[in-house]
């Protein structure tokens, strides 16, 4: 046993019996590696990640592998959920040293920290080949390592620094249109997504493509977001099953996922699939959401109201070996026992053919039909194949619940969680139903009362009833966010004023005012050999695009001049860089609020709450709410509240018309379709 089972990572934890001498990232490990001059190994993962188990097996329980690690080595195993800081400074190393990046993530430093060569995923063989390569470098030639230290350092702390942009100003938002031009060549028009593969579900990418198709009546667009949204509810990459999505499609069609479900996918799909269906009223948007609701209750909810992390893609097979996927996929003969006569019917609605087929005999569930097609080609009506489909899923889903299940990872990570506590907000905003404010509200309650220090920072990480690791930008920006969006849910203001609170924290600990952006780790805090400032949307969207956003929105409804500083200077620098959209869906957001088309409404009397539920339910992505039942002491409220009185006051960039009684007026003047 090694110093991993001092940890609580579950990813830590599945290290712990390996036969190296595994330690974890902290100031004593790195303090060793200093004092013996040794070489240090960082090897980066997670606990859901497939290809980590492989390496694991193949290399790091091997009496081999680890007499050549511990002799020469001090090795450090990071969980790049608990410690995302650490992964993107040395995933930048070997992005430029190899010319690509992924997990498991391994490399080699100096004893200073300085990283000096990495990949990947190696074979066995080729893991010890390099390892012995490097120590003998290291001990005849240390200088040459050193001079490529040096070299590569340049490269990392030049390495996602935007261009300065130091005169004219951010222009028209207009100017989006050639960029989504531009953007569209990539779609795939037959199956949705992007026309290649593997397929990543990118949310923030189609809340911000619905978005602007909406605004500027573009039904190409929102036909390819509406397409893009079916296709994934259709594909096995959602678990009509049992629900939840998993982390992406290996295929074009998003037939055969990379199975593990992880809780930062959930929680922006549910936001994405909650806006779509206020757009669209489309039934499969609301199967998505209850179905997804239904997994993360049934899954990943503590009992304390907290939501932990993934479940794994591994489960036991029959032969009692962990195999990707082993829990969700279906044999043809098993699905004939379980469903008798209705499984030929089954089989035409779910495709088990060629079409569903993905290897060694299973079939992964897919449809490639609408319901009204399905049912017509059936001769029965749309509603008795409703009923059939839910009694199969029924049947199934019991029948699954016999096989051992994919491990679960229990850390529960502050951004993560306020990614799904966002995604039940909007889950409720959109369909009123009370379980998912109910949701959004416990996993509120678990946020400020066990992951807010009273000095007023936020923690990373939570397990076995301890909260630990100082929070980065990411779990501050993702809270504040998540908070605006419960407070524009139930008009409860202490949210509104905590999202400002954590804003004003971010502002003060992360700030820089040089580069004119946060930087990923608190200033207060650890840092490592260069700082990290975190751009570019990815599947989750950058730290900095969200609390630009944020800072945007609290400018507008405190009247803050400050923070509309802060968030348009970002803007104007991302602005003249923006090759690649995709990789910036949320800055557009931003730029999208410039629009003269955007509103902020403001909502007061008595009656507030009803009003603004019935706001919630209509698709206004151009419209910040606010509004209170009471005096309030929010600027953008203040004095706006009138007695027995209900008053909607519609304005831009806080320059107001006069007060409207009329709801159904309100409503016809705010819709752009």
């Amino acid at each position: 046993m090694n110093e991993l089972h001092l940890e609580t990572s579950p990813y830590l934890l599945q290290h712990a019996n390996n036969p190296i001498h595994w330690k974890a990232w902290n100031e004593k490990s790195l303090a060793k590696a200093q004092e013996e001059n040794k070489l240090i190994i960082i090897s980066v993962g997670y606990s859901a990640c497939h290809w980590c188990h492989v390496m694991e097996h193949e290399s790091f329980e091997d009496e081999e592998v680890a007499e050549v690690m511990n002799r020469h080595f001090v090795s450090i195993k990071v969980d790049r959920e608990e410690r995302p800081d650490v992964d993107a400074t040395y995933m930048k190393a070997v992005q430029l040293m190899t010319g690509q990046g992924g997990w498991p993530m391994n490399a080699v430093l100096l004893p200073d920290g300085r990283p000096v060569w990495g990949g990947t995923y190696f074979r066995k063989n080729n893991w010890i080949d390099a390892l012995n390569q490097l120590q003998d470098i290291f001990a005849s030639e240390p200088e040459k390592m050193t001079d490529y230290a040096e070299k590569l350092m340049e490269g990392i702390q030049h390495t996602g620094l935007v261009t300065p942009n130091d005169q004219g100003e951010i222009p028209d938002p207009a100017n989006i249109k050639p960029i989504a031009e531009k953007w569209a060549r990539s779609f795939d028009h037959e199956f949705g997504g992007y026309a290649r593969a593997p397929k990543f579900m990118m949310p923030n990418n189609y809340l911000f493509l619905q978005r602007y198709g909406y605004q500027t009546r573009s039904k190409d667009i929102l036909d390819h977001v509406d397409l893009t949204l079916t296709r994934m509810a259709w594909g096995g990459l959602f678990d009509t099953v049992g629900g939840g999505f998993s982390r992406y499609s290996v295929d074009m069609k998003w037939h055969v996922p990379h199975f593990e479900k992880m809780l930062y996918d959930n929680g922006q799909l549910m936001s994405l699939y909650a806006n779509a269906y206020k757009r669209t009223k489309n039934p499969l948007y609301k199967e998505v959401i209850k179905k997804t609701h239904f997994f993360i209750q049934k899954e990943l909810t503590d009992a304390s109201g907290a939501f932990y992390s993934a479940l794994d893609a591994d489960s036991t097979n029959v032969l009692g070996h962990l195999e990707e996927g082993a829990f969700y996929v279906w044999e043809k003969q098993e699905l004939r026992d379980l469903l008798g006569g209705d499984f030929e019917l089954f089989a035409a609605i779910y495709n088990i053919n060629e079409f569903g087929y993905w290897e060694d005999g299973k079939f992964v569930l897919i449809q490639n039909e609408s319901p009204e097609n399905q049912a017509a080609t059936a001769g029965i009506t749309p509603d008795v194949l409703s009923e059939k489909k839910a009694g199969w899923e029924k049947l199934l889903y019991e029948a699954r619940e016999h096989r051992a299940k994919p491990r679960l990872d229990d850390k529960i990570l502050t951004s993560w969680n306020a990614l799904m506590l966002k995604g039940y907000a909007a889950a409720y905003k959109a369909l009123g139903d009370e379980a998912y404010l109910t949701a959004a509200r416990s996993n509120a309650l678990f946020i400020t009362e066990r992951m807010w220090d009273s000095d007023g920072h936020l923690w990373r990480t939570y397990k076995n009833g301890v909260a630990k690791i100082k929070g980065f930008l990411e779990d501050y920006a993702h809270t504040a966010d998540a908070f605006i969006t419960l407070y524009e849910a139930t008009l409860e203001e202490k949210w509104l004023l905590y999202a400002k609170q954590l804003a004003d924290y971010c502002l003060e600990n992360f700030y820089d005012e040089k580069l004119q952006f946060s930087a990923y780790a608190s200033k207060k805090e650890e840092q490592l050999i260069a700082p990290h400032y975190e751009t570019e949307d990815n599947v989750i969207p950058a730290s900095n695009s969200v609390m630009g956003n944020v800072l945007y929105k609290l400018s507008l409804l405190f009247d803050n001049p400050y923070y509309e500083k802060v968030a348009l200077q970002m803007l104007y620098r991302i602005v003249p860089n923006l090759d690649y959209p995709s990789a910036f869906s949320n800055w557009l957001n931003l730029w999208l609020e410039l629009s003269a088309q955007n509103r902020e409404l403001a909502v007061c009397g008595e009656d507030a709450a009803a009003a603004v539920k019935e706001i919630n339910r209509h698709y206004l992505p151009h419209v910040i709410v606010a509004g209170s039942t009471l005096e309030s002491g929010v600027p953008f409220l203040e004095n706006r509240f009138v007695k027995d009185d209900l008053m909607f006051y519609v304005c831009q960039n806080n320059t107001c018309g006069l007060p409207k009684s009329s709801l159904e007026e309100v409503l016809k003047e705010l819709r752009l379709i």
